[in-house]
Parts: structure tokens; sequence; C-alpha cells
């Protein structure tokens, strides 16, 4: 049994959760909507480019979230999951997570969205395990604020690290499947990295590196 790692946005579906949570805040009014949804293109255009401070783009995206409760915000995410995230699942990826689930591997997602986005995702996928950016709340409410390291780029490395010692788990054999060059520091560290849908640097690296590269579009 190893440990199957997936990064979420471009690799197991088809776009970028949180630019797409964006759009549905502002068609909800909880957002000035083109404004809003704008200045997300930008920051996630930096994202791309592995230019991206990560702090500037949570403090931008949480913002809509400040004094609403995680159980307000969690009714409002389980609808767009259903409406808009799970029509993007790539079938490759479901199947790539029957297969891990046959040889009873275990199965993690890791990803650089909110972990109210990310863990309501990954339950559609049956996926219990998640490291994901923590927000912190404040008398039941969400301060608009991270909590912890930010699981990005090198983040990812340090998240997963405390994982495993807390889990009693390693790295032996395990499988992380991305599509970005940020995660290339987490990628170096596994065994069989697995490169999906890659990024331009990504896909330099990975055949440089001999590292296989999939297609799931």
């Amino acid at each position: 049994m190893a440990l199957a790692i997936f990064d979420l946005d471009d690799t197991l579906i088809d776009g970028d959760c949180a630019s797409l949570w964006s759009e549905h805040m502002a068609d909800i009014g909880w957002v000035d909507g083109e404004s809003f949804v704008n200045k997300d293109h930008e920051l996630m255009a930096l994202y791309a480019e592995g230019k991206l401070a990560m702090e500037d783009y949570m403090t931008f995206s949480l913002s809509p979230l400040v004094g609403r409760t995680a159980e307000e915000v969690a009714f409002v995410v389980e609808p767009f999951v259903e409406d808009v995230i799970e029509p993007i699942f790539f079938s490759d990826a479901t199947r790539c997570l029957a297969t891990h689930r046959e040889a009873g591997d275990r199965i993690l997602v890791i990803s650089a969205s909110a972990h109210f986005l990310v863990s309501a995702i990954a339950a559609r996928l049956k996926i219990d395990e998640v490291l994901a950016i923590d927000l912190e709340e404040e008398h039941g409410h969400y301060s608009g604020k991270t909590r912890g390291v930010l699981t990005y780029r090198e983040g990812k490395v340090t998240r997963l690290q405390a994982w495993l010692a807390q889990e009693g788990e390693s790295l032996d054999g395990a499988y992380f499947y991305s599509d970005s060059r940020n995660d290339l520091p987490l990628l170096s560290q596994v065994s069989q990295p697995r490169v999906v849908n890659p990024d331009p640097v990504l896909r330099e690296h990975a055949v440089k590196a001999g590292w296989p590269i999939l297609s799931w579009r």
C-alpha cells in the first residue's frame, strides 16, 4: 500500500475551484461582480506564472466571507460543488482514483485552495483526507485570515511532512499528481511523480527528469 497524493485544480477537475467560486459569489451577489472577477483573473494569471503571493490572493478571495459562519458558507458551497464542479471532474482522474483504491493505496488531496472548498469537492470523489488552506474563525465567524502554513509551493511539503509524522506514514513508493510548476517542490519529494496536463515549465522539467506525463483533457 502506498500513498497517492493529488493536487486538485486542473488535475482532478478541469478548472480552478477558487476562481469558479469567485464567479459564483458574483452570481449570488456576495461581491461586486465584474471588478471582483477581473481581479481574480489578474491574480490567477500570476499563479500560472509562478509569481503569485498566495497571502495576497487569500486576503482578496476571503474578504466576502468576513463575518459569515462556516455553516452559512457550507450551505452555499454544497450546491456550487454539485452544479459547477462535479460536471468538470476529469473522467481519467476518477479512473485513476479507482485504480489506487483497488491497489489499497491511501488517497490524499493537497491543494492551495481554501479548505472549505477542497473538502467539499473531495467528498464528492469519496476522498476523506485533505490538506488545504485553513481559515481562521473568530467567535464562530470567518475573520478573512488564514491559519497556519499555507499549502502552496514549499508549504505543501511542510504541511505534508507534518501530516506524515502525525499519521505514522512515509513517502515510500508515494505518488503525487499535479499540473503546476508551483508543485515542483513536492513532485521532487516523491518516488512516483505524475505530471498531469502540465504547464510549459512543468512539462519541460518533466521531460528532462523522465517523469510520466499524463493528458487528462
